[in-house]
C-alpha cells in the first residue's frame, strides 16, 4: 500500500507516518484484521488491505481545498 500511495506524490502534498501495529497495542486492538490500513490525520479509515485510489484521491482533494 505504501508503494502505491507514493505514486500520488506528484499530484498531492501529504506526509506518511508508518506505525508498526505489532508494537502499538492500541493500534493492534483497533485495526487487528484490517492491516495494512490507511487513516487520515483524524484517525478515520480511508482504506485497508489495498490502496483504494478513488477514496484516497477524494480524501486528499477534500483536505486540500
Amino acid at each position: 500500500m505504501l508503494t502505491a500511495l507514493e505514486t500520488l506524490r506528484g499530484e498531492y502534498v501529504f506526509s506518511i507516518d508508518v506505525i508498526d501495529v505489532d508494537l502499538d497495542k492500541t493500534a493492534e486492538s483497533k485495526y487487528d484484521e484490517l492491516i495494512p490500513v490507511l487513516t487520515g490525520e483524524n484517525g478515520q479509515v480511508i482504506c485497508h488491505y489495498y490502496l483504494d485510489e478513488t477514496k484516497v484521491r477524494a480524501f486528499l482533494q477534500g483536505r486540500q481545498t
